[in-house]
């Protein structure tokens, strides 16, 4: 019998593969942000308040992150429901945004900068209307859609 889970088919290839993104590339980049978000007056106190236990959660956001980039298949989580108890607000992604902009550009080469960054981008539109916000741009997080790069990996 044979194994077709997604992460195991050969013939299936993560987006950031082509990029040179990696599990190395991936822990640079999430530790880097999370170093940004724990010194960040806007967003720091939220993982103060929620006694966030930061190395089993930077195992968690790599895991999320290499599923996105390299389709690994190791993140099982659920997103919505992690932040549904944290009061977030559209503004909160913003800045989310702005920092993980600035951890991508640091650590990453330009073109895997782009990917995660547009994908940060979808991911925080997705999060803001499963939140419930109705008009997630107001929060200054547009729908990512229109915007695709066509750049990416050229």
């Amino acid at each position: 019998m044979s194994d077709h889970s997604c992460s195991s088919r050969p013939d299936r290839m993560g987006p950031g593969v082509p990029l040179g993104i990696d599990d190395d590339m991936i822990r640079a980049l999430v530790d880097d942000f999370y170093v940004r978000v724990r010194a960040d007056s806007a967003i720091g106190p939220i993982f103060k308040s929620s006694n966030t236990e930061w190395e089993p959660h930077l195992e968690t956001m790599r895991d999320f992150w290499s599923s996105i980039m390299l389709m690994s298949g190791k993140y099982k989580g659920k997103p919505i429901m992690a932040h549904m108890p944290l009061g977030l607000r559209p503004t909160h992604f913003a800045r989310w945004l702005h920092l993980f902009e600035q951890s991508a550009k640091d650590v990453c080469p330009p073109h895997a900068a782009q990917l995660f960054i547009d994908r940060a981008h979808r991911i925080a539109y997705s999060l803001c209307r499963g939140l419930g916000f109705s008009e997630p741009s107001a929060g200054a997080v547009a729908d990512p859609l229109p915007q695709r790069i066509s750049t990416i990996g050229t």
